[in-house]
């Protein structure tokens, strides 16, 4: 079942993506030029969700690059190297964007060629590999998680928002619960809000709505009170922003309560991640850098006024909710331990413990194992 939606637009050279920013009221698709731009993009959460940080980064590269002339391949790769790297101080967390920038300055590194234009060119097809394969294997990922929740009528939750608005199409978590329906599998998909920004209750809900998914929406805070009285409710999935070689995983805040609460309640709790989200040189989660945002984020509201939205004008507003002088702390992840957690589903297949174990062996799945 292909996605409608399209969250990014490569046509050569013109890179575009739809602003989420402005959603759920408003399909702005806004370009980017270059990557400058796309570090906005990603900084400002314009564009968002780990594989799609990944997608956008390489690509705004590869826009700019179409308009440049190169002597020779040294000055090439420099400024390919310099903005590559400018590229990964946009968001320190997701593991995507810097595998997806090793993996550019390797295939340019190795080029062998007394061409500028041969190093450019390499560089753009590479990039547009990585926007094709990102589909394929969230593609994957669903069939793969369908097959591990089961084949009669389940219900499932997930948080924050891991569909085609967070990949290059399709989605991690999302993409399973999008595998589950189109096989007839599906009951109802539950969704967090995914507080302060509101993934869920902007995001999630959109596409779900877009692509006729049975589905309600839930305070963060309900989850626990949902799972007591819900037994229809077979696995908590999520996506991953980080995946340590032991399995710890680094995801949206809310998460590792949201698997503590699986865990009391004898529900599964299933990671969805491409593995270009495994970090195998990170041992275990305590060694994974967790993005803080400013904490204006949490104390005002940002929306859009409802008389407009209903009448067909969009007015954005920020509402001031905690008292002016209040501090907040706004991680924008948590660390969800592997003991916590009951499977990992890449696009290779499904990583589970061994008998006894209380960790994951993420370097024998990358290796085939």
């Amino acid at each position: 079942m292909a996605a409608r939606l399209q969250a990014i637009k490569w046509e050569r050279p013109r890179l575009t993506i739809l602003n989420q920013l402005a959603l759920p009221h408003s399909s702005e698709y806004i370009e980017i030029p270059d990557a400058r731009a796309g570090h906005c993009a990603i900084s400002s959460m314009q564009i968002r969700g780990a594989p799609a940080i990944a997608i956008v980064a390489a690509l705004s590269l590869a826009a700019e690059l179409s308009s440049m002339h190169f002597d020779t391949p040294a000055s090439a790769r420099a400024h390919i190297h310099t903005q590559l790297d400018y590229l990964g101080t946009s968001r320190p967390t997701a593991v995507n964007l810097f595998d997806a920038i090793a993996k550019l300055k390797h295939a340019i590194d190795t080029t062998i060629t007394e061409n500028g234009q041969v190093v450019r060119d390499t560089y753009v097809q590479m990039a547009e590999r990585m926007l094709d394969a990102d589909v394929k294997d969230n593609m994957a990922i669903g069939e793969h998680g369908a097959q591990l929740i089961g084949s009669d009528k389940v219900r499932v939750l997930t948080h924050c928002n891991t569909g085609t608005l967070a990949t290059a199409g399709y989605g991690t978590a999302l993409g399973i619960v999008r595998s589950l329906h189109a096989q007839g599998s599906l009951d109802r998909v539950y969704f967090t809000e995914t507080r302060p920004y509101n993934q869920g209750a902007r995001l999630t809900a959109f596409e779900l709505l877009t692509e006729e998914i049975p589905a309600q929406l839930v305070c963060d805070s309900a989850v626990s009170a949902l799972l007591r009285s819900d037994p229809m409710i077979r696995a908590i999935v999520v996506g991953a922003d980080r995946v340590a070689a032991n399995g710890d995983t680094a995801n949206k805040i809310g998460t590792y309560q949201l698997a503590i609460t699986a865990r009391y309640h004898g529900c599964q709790f299933v990671v969805a991640a491409p593995t270009t989200s495994v970090d195998l040189h990170t041992k275990s989660g305590s060694d994974i850098v967790i993005e803080e945002r400013n904490e204006a984020e949490i104390l005002v509201q940002s929306g859009f006024e409802r008389q407009g939205v209903l009448e067909g004008r969009l007015e954005r507003v920020e509402v001031q909710v905690a008292p002016v002088g209040t501090r907040a702390w706004n991680p924008s992840f948590d660390i969800t331990p592997a003991e916590l957690i009951s499977a990992i589903v890449t696009e290779r297949g499904v990583v589970v413990k061994q008998p006894g174990a209380s960790e994951f062996d993420m370097a024998g799945h990358m290796r085939g194992e």
